[in-house]
């Protein structure tokens, strides 16, 4: 009898994906690490002005909101691999100067505004980029299974990272702290230049030509269920995933937890995003109904977030809240990215990624403007029952899209797997 090849993760069989694995672990706590340590030390400088917070994550989001769109033509143009061993290099080096900086006691607000800048330049490229060398070194088949082992990682350092650089800060101050995160940069550089080249099948480079981001946007109007997607994503991302606010407001005015009951909402959360990683590994793909089905469970749970009457109910509630989003948003990635060429796979990505980070920061000013009027409760529902009401419309609207077209890319086995690199 044929031995059974293992169905939930058979890339970890292969050399290339456990560089993958090694390169995106050491990336996302790194990114983590420095987070922390970056408000640590900007709150430091400022002497406690929570505003100084708000402006550099302005800084860092600003070149994505503007520039996203070119930063995906960059990646058609050019090989995807080379733009990250570039890109991992820089934040490397974005990370090694306040370090540097740091120990030598001549940091200063104006410097980590210009880092958070340059830096937010820098995942212009570097993100669209990340996500299109996936799809070009992962056979169609095993992709959603590497994007959701990818999220699974991102969340498990999500819950790390910040743990790690408490202790780190306290006894060496946050000077080590950039070190790791440099540290990090150089340990995807290593895992890159490692692989096996003959397992991936990158995307031929596109010529230069004029319009290109008008192509791109294009192509996606002109596919139904791709803009159908991105316009899910978008709604979903703007109004659902304002938790930095809607949490924090709601474990400390709502409830008035104990302090060390501050936190907890960012780890159930990343707690229910690994377990919703797991979940959307065990698919190939899922369909734009199945993905608005995915996002409506999202809304329903966050919508009934606010109704829980303390916070032990609440954190345990946020679990499968993060399992629903994580599994929306991975699939919903795994689909752009099947139903592409990969000639415009870049600028599609560089779409993807505008909507689901991009639209965050326009809307959250009003979400919090909403809980400081009506109260914390009233934003988390509003957030939920805006993302339902999306999903159920869109929903409707995928019954009467054309079928799902394959991916231009072949079949292919296991072994055109993926390296690693950073997905702050």
């Amino acid at each position: 009898m044929p031995q059974r090849p293992t169905r939930r993760w058979p890339l970890l069989r292969s050399p290339n994906f456990r560089l993958f694995a090694l390169g995106q672990t050491a990336s996302n706590t790194g990114t983590w690490i420095q987070k922390v340590a970056q408000d640590w030390l900007a709150l430091e400088l400022s002497h406690g002005d929570g505003t100084v917070l708000g402006i550099m994550t302005a800084l860092q989001f600003l070149p994505l909101l503007l520039l996203g769109p070119y930063g995906g033509v960059l990646v058609d143009r050019h090989s995807r691999r080379q733009i990250l061993l570039v890109s991992e290099a820089v934040m490397a080096a974005l990370a090694l100067i306040p370090a540097v900086l740091v120990m030598t006691g001549t940091a200063r607000l104006s410097t980590l505004y210009a880092l958070a800048l340059a830096l937010g330049l820098t995942t212009v490229v570097e993100k669209p980029a990340l996500q299109a060398f996936i799809a070009d070194s992962v056979a169609p088949e095993y992709l959603l299974s590497a994007l959701a082992f990818n999220s699974a990682v991102l969340n498990l350092a999500r819950m790390a990272g910040p743990a790690l650089t408490g202790p780190l800060i306290v006894l060496f101050g946050p000077g080590p702290a950039f070190l790791a995160n440099a540290f990090s940069c150089l340990t995807v550089v290593v895992c890159l230049l490692r692989m096996d080249r003959r397992a991936i099948r990158p995307a031929p480079p596109v010529p230069p030509a004029k319009r290109q981001v008008r192509a791109g946007l294009r192509y996606v109007r002109d596919h139904r269920d791709l803009s159908l997607t991105l316009t899910l994503v978008a709604i979903v991302a703007a109004f659902g995933m304002n938790f930095q606010i809607t949490t924090t407001l709601m474990i400390t005015q709502v409830y008035q937890a104990p302090a060390a009951f501050f936190g907890l909402g960012n780890t159930a959360l990343a707690a229910g995003s690994v377990i919703g990683a797991l979940l959307a590994g065990r698919r190939q793909r899922m369909t734009g109904r199945q993905l608005a089905i995915a996002a409506l469970a999202f809304g329903v749970l966050e919508a009934a977030c606010c109704l829980m009457p303390d916070h032990i109910t609440f954190l345990a509630l946020l679990v499968p809240t993060g399992t629903t989003l994580l599994v929306f948003l991975t699939a919903a990635k795994a689909q752009l990215q099947l139903e592409v060429s990969p000639d415009i796979r870049g600028r599609v990505m560089s779409l993807y990624l505008l909507a689901s980070l991009g639209t965050t920061p326009l809307i959250a000013p009003g979400i919090g403007w909403l809980a400081q009027t009506a109260g914390p409760r009233a934003a988390l529902g509003l957030g939920g029952a805006v993302s339902a009401v999306a999903a159920l419309t869109i929903g409707l609207l995928h019954r009467h899209a054309p079928p799902l077209a394959p991916t231009r890319d072949a079949p292919d086995t296991a072994q055109h797997t993926a390296s690693g690199s950073k997905n702050t």
